[in-house]
C-alpha cells in the first residue's frame, strides 16, 4: 500500500491534520509537497502531501483515494518550514503551506503563449528569386525572416497572410512560451564595482568564512553606519555564494521603496536574479516564480514573502534594513520574516547576513555583530539639531523654512519627513465639537484636500469634504493637525517655482504601479528640489546630492501605546538622518519636537545606535519585554461587542497556565464595523507560552461560541 498523509488547503481554523489517503497502484508517483486535488467532506479541495507511509491507522476500506496531481509541487524543504512557522505562530499548517506554494495556488497563472514565424528552406529558395511568385508583402516577409525567427505580430502581414506562407510551406508558425519579467528599474544602480574600504574588507571577508566553512559563526548581523556601503557587502557574499552554485534569498523592506538595491543586484548579477513581489502581475509573478523553481534564477529579491522563494541549495540569507516593522506579517500567521529568515537558513545550513544602521535590540543581542563605523566614502555623518516648537506657531520652524530657503539658493536637495499623510489629522465643529469619524471604524476621518474628500485609512470609507456640521449646521469646521500633503502644498507656495520641485511620496502617491519607483528616479534625476513624505523616505535610498534632512512631529510615535515605540522613534529619527550629507557637499539634519530633552532623541541626534541598544536592553530587561520574554497576542474579532467578550472570556479561561501571565482582555477600536478585544500572554518560556496559547485558539475556534468570529495571533509584535 502507499498511503499519504496531506495537509487540505482550508481556512477553518478548527481543522486540524494531516488527513491518510490511498494512492491506487496506477495513480503518479509522489513525494513530499507535491500538491494534490482530495476529496474532504463532499468537497473538492486542494492538499499537499506532508508525508508517505505504507500503513495508517484507519482501515484501508476506510481510505479515499486523490483525484489528481496538481503542478507544480511545492519543494520539500518549503514543506518543513511551513509546518514549523504553523507551530510557531499558532496557526495552521494549511494557511502556511499556501505562503510556501506557487503563487495563485489552483489558479495560478498559466504560460504566457506567442505565436513565432519561421522562414523554411523553401522560403528561402522562394526568396532567391526562383519561379516561385511573390507578391511584394509576401518577399517583406521573408525578407525579415532572414536572419531568425519573428513574433508573428511583428510582421507587416495578417493573421491569414502568415497562413498562406505556411500552406506553401515557405514559412512554419509555432506558438513558443514567452517569459514575463518586471519592468527594469527606473533607478540609477551608480558606479557598479567600486574599491571596498578595509572595514568593508574585514566584514565581507568574514562572511566569506563562514560560506566556505571556515567560520564557526553562521548567523551575522552587518551594523554599519548609514552610507557604509553594506549593500556592497551583500553583493560581494552573493557572488561568492552563485560561485559555490548555492543560491540566495534577499530580503527589503519594500520592494517599491528599495529601487536603488534591486538595481544594484541586477546590474552586477544579471539574469540570475529574480524579482518577486505583490504589485507584479499575476503572469509575472507566476514565471518568476518559476524562475527560481527550475534553477534558471539562483537569487531573489522581495519584500518579506520572499522569504518562502523556491531557491533550491539556499546558501545565503540576506535581510536589508532589518529593523524594519514591514518585516512582519499582519494577517494569519503573523509571521516574521526575519525570525522565518533565521529558521530557513539554519535548516538549510546558509550564512545569515543581516543588516541595519539601527538594528533591532533583539537582533545586537543574539547576532555576532560586524561593524562598520565609517561612511564608505570617509563623509563624516550629518549635525543633526532638535527644535523646540513649544510655542512656535504653524507646522514648520522657522530655522526649518531658512534651511530649505538655503538650499534653494544652493540649487541643492532636501528630504522632509512627516509620518501622516493627508492634509488634516482630523475636522471638528467649532459650534458643537463633532468630530468626523468612520462609520465603520473607531477613528477619525483625514482630510485629503486634492481629492475634496475625508477618508479611513483603516478601511478605506471615504465621503465628501463636509461644508455644514450637520448635528448643529455650523459652517464653521476646523482643521487639526498636518500631514504630507499640508507640508507638500505649503513648500510648494513657499518655493514656487519650477526650479525647485516639491515632489510627495507616500501611500497615496504610490498607489499605482510604478509610481513610488517613478518619485524617486524624478527627485535622483532632478538638478535640485525637495521630497516630501511619510517613512518611506527613510527607506535605504542613496541620495548623495541631499544636503538636508528635516523630521517634523519626530516624537509622535513615542505617544503609541507600545513596547517599541522609542526603538522606532530613535529608528526613523536616526535613519533619516542618515539620507543627508551623504556627497561631498555634506549636509545636517532638522528634527523638530516638543520633547528635545527625550533621551531617545538626544541619542539618535548624537548618532549614537550603541547608547540607543544598551538603554533600550536595560529597559526590556527590567520590564520583561522581548527580547528578555516572549509576548503572543490575540485578537478576536466579532460582528458585536457581546459576542467579541464571550470569544475573549474563553480564550482566557482555556488559556491560562502556570507561568503564563495574561493582560486583559482588552477593548481593541471597532475595524471595519467588527469589534475587536485584545489579550496579551507572556513567558519567558516562549515554547510553552506558543504551544499553550495554539492549543487555547484550537479549542476556542471549534466551539459554537467563535461561529462567526475571527482569531489571529502575533508573537512578539508591538
Amino acid at each position: 500500500m502507499r498511503i499519504v498523509q496531506v495537509e487540505p488547503l482550508s481556512t477553518a481554523r478548527a481543522l486540524r491534520g494531516p488527513f491518510d489517503y490511498l494512492l491506487p497502484e496506477d495513480f503518479p508517483e509522489v513525494s513530499v509537497g507535491t500538491r494534490l486535488s482530495v476529496p474532504f467532506a463532499g468537497r473538492k479541495l486542494d492538499a499537499v502531501v506532508v508525508a508517505i507511509g505504507d500503513r495508517s491507522e484507519l482501515p484501508v476500506e476506510r481510505l479515499a483515494s486523490p483525484h489528481s496531481v496538481l503542478e507544480p509541487s511545492i519543494q520539500g524543504d518549503l514543506v518543513g518550514l511551513a509546518l514549523w512557522l504553523a507551530q510557531a505562530y499558532c496557526s495552521t499548517p494549511a494557511r502556511a503551506l499556501q505562503l510556501v506554494g506557487p503563487p495563485g495556488g489552483s489558479s495560478l497563472a498559466g504560460p504566457k503563449l506567442r505565436l513565432y514565424a519561421t522562414i523554411t528552406d523553401a522560403g528561402r529558395v522562394a526568396l532567391g528569386g526562383t519561379a516561385e511568385q511573390l507578391t511584394s508583402g509576401q518577399r517583406a516577409v521573408l525578407e525579415a525572416l532572414a536572419d531568425g525567427s519573428l513574433p508573428a505580430a511583428d510582421l507587416a502581414a495578417g493573421h491569414q497572410g502568415l497562413r498562406r506562407l505556411e500552406g506553401r510551406k515557405l514559412l512554419e508558425l509555432e506558438k513558443r512560451t514567452v517569459g514575463r519579467r518586471p519592468p527594469a528599474s527606473l533607478i540609477d544602480p551608480g558606479r557598479l564595482r567600486p574599491d571596498l574600504t578595509d572595514e568593508q574588507s574585514r566584514a565581507l571577508a568574514e562572511v566569506v568564512a563562514a560560506l566556505e566553512g571556515n567560520g564557526g559563526d553562521h548567523e551575522f548581523l552587518l551594523h554599519g553606519v548609514t552610507g557604509s556601503g553594506k549593500t556592497e557587502i551583500y553583493i560581494g557574499a552573493a557572488e561568492r555564494a552563485i560561485a559555490q552554485g548555492r543560491g540566495v534569498i534577499v530580503l527589503v523592506p519594500e520592494i517599491a521603496l528599495t529601487p536603488q538595491a534591486v538595481a544594484r543586484f541586477t546590474a552586477r548579477l544579471g539574469d540570475t536574479v529574480a524579482v518577486i513581489h505583490s504589485a507584479l502581475s499575476a503572469g509575472e509573478r507566476r514565471d518568476e516564480w518559476m524562475r527560481l523553481s527550475s534553477g534558471e534564477a539562483r537569487v531573489c529579491v522581495g519584500p518579506r514573502s520572499a522569504v518562502f522563494a523556491p531557491v533550491a541549495d539556499l546558501g545565503l540569507m540576506i535581510v536589508d534594513e532589518e529593523h524594519e516593522s514591514s518585516y512582519r506579517n499582519d494577517g494569519d500567521p503573523g509571521y516574521d520574516a526575519r525570525e522565518v529568515a533565521a529558521w530557513r537558513a539554519r535548516s538549510a545550513g546558509a550564512v545569515l547576513l543581516a543588516g541595519s544602521a539601527t538594528p533591532r535590540p533583539e537582533s545586537a543581542r543574539r547576532l555576532k555583530r560586524l561593524r562598520l563605523e565609517n561612511r564608505a566614502d570617509g563623509a563624516p555623518l550629518p549635525p543633526v539639531d532638535l527644535l523646540d516648537m513649544r510655542g512656535v506657531r504653524g507646522v514648520l520652524h522657522p530655522a526649518v523654512v531658512e534651511a530649505l530657503a538655503e538650499v534653494r539658493r544652493d540649487q541643492g536637495k532636501a528630504i522632509v519627513l512627516i509620518n501622516r499623510r493627508g492634509w488634516s489629522n482630523f475636522l471638528t465643529c467649532r459650534s458643537c465639537g463633532r468630530a468626523w469619524s468612520c462609520p465603520d471604524c473607531d477613528v477619525t476621518l483625514v482630510l485629503h484636500r486634492a481629492d475634496a474628500t475625508i477618508s479611513c485609512h483603516h478601511c478605506g470609507h471615504s465621503e465628501a469634504v463636509p461644508e455644514h456640521c450637520p448635528d448643529c449646521g455650523s459652517a464653521s469646521v476646523a482643521r487639526h493637525g498636518a500631514g504630507t500633503e499640508r507640508i507638500e502644498t505649503e513648500l510648494a507656495e513657499i518655493f514656487s517655482n519650477g526650479e525647485f520641485p516639491v515632489m510627495r511620496l507616500d501611500a497615496d502617491t504610490a498607489a499605482k504601479r510604478g509610481a513610488g519607483e517613478r518619485t524617486l528616479a524624478d527627485f535622483q534625476s532632478a538638478s535640485a528640489g525637495v521630497l516630501v513624505g511619510t517613512q518611506m523616505v527613510a527607506k535605504g535610498h542613496d541620495f548623495p546630492d541631499v544636503t538636508l534632512g528635516v523630521v517634523i512631529d519626530a516624537d509622535a510615535t513615542l505617544r503609541f501605546p507600545d513596547f517599541r515605540s522609542e526603538e522606532r522613534t530613535f529608528q526613523l529619527v536616526a535613519q533619516l538622518a542618515g539620507r543627508a550629507g551623504r556627497g561631498p557637499r555634506g549636509g545636517r539634519v532638522l528634527v523638530q519636537t516638543i520633547a528635545p530633552e527625550t533621551r531617545v532623541l538626544e541619542l539618535a541626534a548624537a548618532h549614537d545606535a550603541d547608547g540607543f541598544l544598551e538603554l533600550e536592553l536595560s529597559r526590556r530587561d527590567a520590564l520583561g519585554y522581548p527580547p528578555a520574554a516572549a509576548l503572543v497576542r490575540i485578537v478576536c474579532t466579532a460582528a458585536d461587542e457581546d459576542a467579541a467578550d464571550l470569544v475573549a472570556d474563553a480564550l482566557v479561561e482555556a488559556v491560562e497556565q502556570d507561568g503564563l501571565e495574561l493582560l486583559g482582555p482588552a477593548p481593541l477600536f471597532r475595524l471595519r464595523g467588527r469589534s475587536r478585544r485584545q489579550i496579551v500572554v507572556r513567558s519567558v518560556d516562549r515554547e510553552a507560552l506558543v504551544k499553550a496559547v495554539d492549543a487555547a485558539v484550537a479549542a476556542v475556534a471549534g466551539k459554537p461560541v467563535a461561529r462567526g468570529a475571527t482569531i489571529g495571533t502575533s508573537v512578539d509584535a508591538g
